[in-house]
Order: C-alpha cells, then sequence, then structure tokens
C-alpha cells in the first residue's frame, strides 16, 4: 500500500518536471556541477596521493636509507684553487650498523660517481654506482635483459656492468644490448642486464636514478679509485667519500623507526659533522597517508559547497512552485488529501530532482578524470566511496532542502487556496 502510494507520488514528480523542462534543466545544474566536482576532484586527490605512496612503497617499507650529505662548512671551503673534501659515510659504519644494532637483517653499500660513457659516437654521463648483488634485493625493479650482480663479479672484481633501460637506449641505441663492451671513464665493462629505470620526477628521491650503471664495489674502487675529482672554472676540486649511501633493511615492520632510531644515534657519535642523512621510507608512507586523508577531506568539502548551492537553487524553484500551484493544492486538500500526502508529494519532486541531478553528475563526474589522464597524463583514480558518498548527498540534500517547501504546502488553507486564481 506504502509503495502503491509512492510510485504514484513518484509519478506525479516526474510529470511535473517533464512539464517545465527547462526550468527543471536549470535547477539540476547546480547538482550536476557540484556532485562532478566532488568526484573528480577526488579522483585527481586520490590519482596524485596513490601515485606518491606507490613511490615510497618502491623504496621498501622495511628499508632504512642512510646517505651522505655535504656539510655546509665543506660547501663553503670549497671556493679555494685546490680543495680536498673528506666527508660522509664510512665503511665502517655499515660494519657497526650491520653488527651492533639488533633486528638489522642486511646492509648495502653504495659509492657513486658521475662519469662520461661512450660507445662509438654515442656518449651520455652516467652515475657509476659500485655497490654488491643485494642492491637489487633491496632496490626492487624489474630486471629486462641479462641479469644482476652476482657474488662471483663482487669477489673477482669482474669489469661486467648492469644499465637501466633509460641508460640502454640511449648509449645502446642499434646495438646488442647484453654483451656489448661499453667505456665508461678509463675502464672497458660488458653489459651483463638491463633493469628498469626509477620513475624521475616523483614526490620521493629514490636510491636509483635512471641514469645508473651498477658495477661491483670492487670493481669501482680498483678501476676509479678513493678520490673523485672534480673541474670547475678556475678550480678543482677532489672528493673523498668512502660510501654514499647504506641500504639496511629491517627484519619486521614494526622494528623499523626503532632501529633508524638506533642508527641516527649510533652514527652521531662517530661522525663529529653533520655529514649523514636518516631516511625512513615507512614514516614517509604513514605521513603520506595522513596527508592524502586531509587532501581528501579538504576537497570533498570544497566540492561539497557546489552541492549546497544546488540544495538552494531546488529549494528556491519549489517555494516558487508552491505558490504556482496553490489552488492544485486546495483542491487536494478539499476532497481529502492528508498534510503527509501533500508533503511526500513535494519531497518526491525534490528527490527526482535531486536524483536525477546525482546521476548526471556522476557521469561527468567520472568522465572528467578519465579526459584528465588521457590529455595530461595526470594519474587519477575513481574511488567507489566518492561516487556513494557525493550521489547520498545529493539526494539528501533534496531531502533537506525540500522538506520546507513540501511543509509549506501542506500546511496552505484549502479554503484560502481554493480563492486564489
Amino acid at each position: 500500500m506504502i509503495g502503491t502510494r509512492l510510485w504514484r507520488h513518484f509519478l506525479i514528480g516526474v510529470k511535473d518536471v517533464r512539464r517545465h523542462k527547462l526550468r527543471s534543466l536549470l535547477t539540476i545544474l547546480g547538482v550536476v556541477f557540484g556532485v562532478a566536482s566532488v568526484v573528480a576532484m577526488l579522483a585527481v586527490g586520490e590519482g596524485a596521493s596513490r601515485q606518491a605512496l606507490n613511490e615510497i612503497r618502491k623504496l621498501g617499507s622495511q628499508n632504512i636509507i642512510v646517505t651522505s650529505v655535504k656539510p655546509v662548512e665543506e660547501e663553503q671551503s670549497g671556493n679555494r684553487p685546490t680543495y680536498l673534501s673528506v666527508y660522509g659515510l664510512l665503511q665502517a659504519d655499515e660494519d657497526r650498523i650491520r653488527e651492533t644494532i639488533p633486528h638489522v637483517r642486511r646492509t648495502v653499500p653504495a659509492r657513486t660517481v658521475r662519469k662520461e660513457g661512450r660507445l662509438g659516437e654515442r656518449s651520455m654521463e652516467l652515475r657509476v654506482v659500485g655497490t654488491t648483488p643485494a642492491w637489487f634485493d633491496l632496490v626492487r625493479r624489474e630486471m629486462l635483459a641479462g641479469r644482476p650482480l652476482r657474488p662471483d663479479d663482487e669477489s673477482g672484481g669482474a669489469s661486467v656492468c648492469v644499465l637501466t633501460e633509460s641508460g640502454a637506449r640511449r648509449l645502446l641505441a642499434g646495438s646488442h644490448s647484453v654483451g656489448e663492451a661499453v667505456r665508461i671513464g678509463p675502464a672497458v665493462l660488458e653489459v651483463v642486464g638491463i633493469v628498469r629505470s626509477a620513475e624521475a620526477g616523483g614526490a620521493v628521491q629514490a636510491p636509483d636514478l635512471d641514469i645508473d650503471a651498477y658495477i661491483p664495489m670492487s670493481t669501482l674502487r680498483a678501476r676509479f679509485g678513493d678520490v673523485e675529482y672534480r673541474v670547475t672554472s678556475g678550480s678543482r676540486e677532489m672528493e673523498k667519500v668512502e660510501l654514499h649511501q647504506i641500504l639496511a633493511e629491517v627484519d619486521e615492520l614494526a622494528n623499523v623507526e626503532p632501529v633508524a632510531a638506533a642508527v641516527e644515534s649510533m652514527l652521531q657519535r662517530f661522525h663529529r659533522r653533520a655529514d649523514f642523512r636518516v631516511n625512513v621510507p615507512l614514516a614517509l608512507l604513514r605521513q603520506a597517508e595522513a596527508t592524502r586523508r586531509t587532501f581528501n577531506v579538504v576537497l570533498g568539502s570544497i566540492a561539497g559547497i557546489s552541492l549546497l548551492v544546488g540544495g538552494i537553487g531546488i529549494m528556491n524553484i519549489m517555494l516558487a512552485s508552491v505558490t504556482e500551484r496553490t489552488r492544485e493544492i486546495g483542491i487536494r486538500r478539499a476532497v481529502g488529501a492528508r498534510k503527509r500526502q501533500i508533503v511526500a508529494q513535494f519531497l518526491v519532486e525534490t528527490v527526482v530532482l535531486s536524483g536525477a541531478g546525482g546521476v548526471i553528475g556522476l557521469l561527468v563526474g567520472v568522465a572528467t578524470p578519465l579526459a584528465i589522464t588521457a590529455f595530461s597524463g595526470m594519474p587519477t583514480h575513481v574511488p567507489l566511496y566518492s561516487l556513494v558518498l557525493s550521489f547520498g548527498i545529493s539526494v539528501g540534500i533534496g531531502i533537506v532542502f525540500g522538506l520546507y517547501p513540501a511543509v509549506r504546502a501542506a500546511n496552505l488553507d484549502p479554503v484560502e487556496a481554493l480563492r486564489r486564481e
């Protein structure tokens, strides 16, 4: 019985909406833009947040990254014609972290130098990374061809290297990839593997770059020495850094932050200067997730204002509709219609308007992020909750803002309403 009455009210509401097509269309535009803006803004925010979170996860949630940092006094002293700069992490630091800090599963050292890579007429600057085979376990990148470094490469000081995809495309274009011999600085190295490049320009600084060439640590020390020379205008700078990075893998996720604090405390005891930095991807991950939640709340609140404006428009048009249909309301009351039936009739009409606007808004809101991704390449993601939330709010706003006009229509005096022309 109740369902039959609601269906009758729904048909009356649809009929009235169709009778005033232009007015109904203009009325629901506010709801359409409100719903579409909520969905689109949350999709853009969610896409950007997911990209940042994925970049952090690629660093390894159970990893700790310790990086050498050039002290400020070293930067200022670099103006001398010839200057030897000694700073950063030591091999002894890696040994202490691995042997004395509890819950550290393993460590991976890395030392980098900038050298020119050349093959025939092609050349490019490479960041040569001397490391151990465990690097490819902690910094997870897809192996596109060949193999990573092996323990026998490190123990035997083999003249081999693994190039990133970006470097291989520029340096080995038109040549065989794996097995090719390339000149890097004074050394000739065989390319034994190609690894996918790190995504450049992200929100988080990864330990690898897209121009890396990975070689055994023993090979780097034998071929390039312990001191790196840089010649600039009017000066020659020499830099000695034993290790540029130490990656430490922790056994359990719950131990990551306590271990990071222990590593930093230990290094401070052995380093008189602030020449290192400890990065914890897990802490960055939690911070990014908190930022994402705040970002979504702010974006949703801003877009919700559009829905509020659309609700005000619905209330305004329904008040005008009550005035126009005063005689109709009086006749219905005179033939026995109750107040709650009048309220239900007008509420159904507002829900039809807001519901139609919500459906159209959802279609526009879903299409907008797809267009943004297609034309700008910006990642977007439409979460299911944004669709349910925005549509529910649009219908809720229709009920809230339609309640006052409905009650006003129900409270009209039938005698006074019938007197109106």
